[in-house]
């Protein structure tokens, strides 16, 4: 694969988001990106729903959704999104599974699609982290158990490797867990990975050829031990099984939290965040595997942490999150010779001021991101 220079990367401000918001989730289906519910400014819980034309640089309102909340699963099955779980207005885990039909521009309880939905872990009503594992089957309307997750946990990371699906970290009652976890399609069994070297909450997981990269995240405080934002880089190599010695200067150069990550042209990049200083984090950066080493890109137009994040036409896209409050822009990460959206729908982002810190949304995050949810149908799966 052509490497791109650093040089080449550059940021593009795109139309915000009709209003400011954190915790929405977002996807990508048809070349069209779509922002769905959200906190507001009061936290909230919202029912808007947003499409992004890339090509006319434009958002639209679309219905908003039946059931308001913030940091739930989504995911695009043929011309349908299906919205599960998240936060709802009075603050607790909701259960509620809803479907967008793209077509009739309508949302609907239930649909009749040949696809299943995988869904592990979770907080419940009584806040304590869950083992289950799940599918629903649409057909049936109906969610079926499987074998149970060794480690309860909620807001974990999920992605799907052939017909595997491994989940990575996440929190008990507020804490971070290590734990790295398998669960095979195909036997039906979870199979027990090396944890994860580094325990620590808000951190990043980016996958780029066959290496799993962890990045950055807070070191929580616990009786004497004061809360510590890090730098540390673990990298799991998938075809050994096990998590690669990483020498110190491998490391990230500014150490973040809650930040946005991605893959971009052969590179893991980060943007963003929160870490020591008083002010959110404008820097990004890019690890080159070939050099092992990190190398400074072009700081984000607008500083923020908590951002919503998605990759299209390998871009990295940063979609609200919190500034000095809660912020609209939309902005996009890109290698220039390969940024495919319309040139003349894109401005080249000046830099605003510093802002003042977010620090306590970090300890307020939303427990809304809850459940992992993945959807595998032959060899094609999203994860959520």
């Amino acid at each position: 694969m052509e490497e791109s220079n650093v040089k080449d990367f550059q940021w593009k401000r795109l139309a915000p988001l009709p209003s400011r918001r954190v915790y929405c989730s977002l996807l990508e289906t048809g070349g069209q990106v779509y922002a769905i519910g959200g906190c507001d400014d009061n936290g909230v819980p919202m029912d808007c729903f947003e499409v992004y034309s890339p090509e006319a640089d434009q958002w639209t309102a679309l219905p908003p959704l039946p059931t308001a909340r913030a940091g739930m699963a989504v995911t695009a099955l043929g011309k349908r999104i299906m919205v599960i779980g998240g936060v709802g207005t009075n603050q607790l885990p909701l259960k509620v599974v809803e479907m967008y039909s793209i077509d009739e521009g309508k949302w609907k309880k239930r649909s009749l699609l040949h696809y299943r939905v995988y869904a592990a872990g979770g907080m419940g009503l009584d806040l304590h982290p869950h083992n289950h594992l799940q599918h629903y089957d649409m057909l049936k309307d109906m969610w079926v158990s499987l074998a149970p997750m060794p480690t309860p946990r909620y807001a974990a990371t999920s992605f799907l490797r052939g017909s595997k699906i491994y989940v990575l970290g996440g929190r008990q009652s507020k804490y971070a867990v290590n734990a790295f976890e398998v669960f095979d399609i195909e036997t039906r069994s979870w199979t027990k990975f090396p944890t994860i070297p580094c325990k620590r909450a808000f951190s990043s997981f980016v996958t780029l050829d066959d290496r799993l990269y962890s990045l950055g995240g807070l070191r929580q405080g616990r009786l004497y031990r004061q809360p510590k934002f890090l730098r540390t880089m673990d990298v799991f190599d998938m075809d050994q099984g096990g998590w690669l010695k990483m020498e110190r200067s491998f490391f990230l150069k500014k150490r973040r939290a809650d930040f946005v990550a991605g893959s971009l042209s052969g590179r893991v990049v980060v943007a963003g965040g929160l870490g020591n200083q008083p002010t959110v984090l404008e820097t990004a950066e890019a690890f080159h595997p070939g050099k092992n080493k990190w190398e400074i890109l072009p700081t984000m137009p607008t500083p923020r942490c908590a951002c919503s994040s998605i990759v299209i036409k390998n871009c990295l896209l940063a979609v609200g999150g919190v500034n000095q409050g809660l912020s609209d822009a939309v902005e996009a990460l890109c290698p220039l010779p390969r940024f495919r959206p319309s040139s003349s729908c894109l401005r080249t982002a000046s830099q605003p001021p510093h802002c003042c810190s977010p620090t306590l949304h970090i300890a307020a995050r939303s427990p809304a991101l809850s459940e992992i949810f993945l959807i595998y149908k032959s060899d094609q799966s999203y994860g959520v």
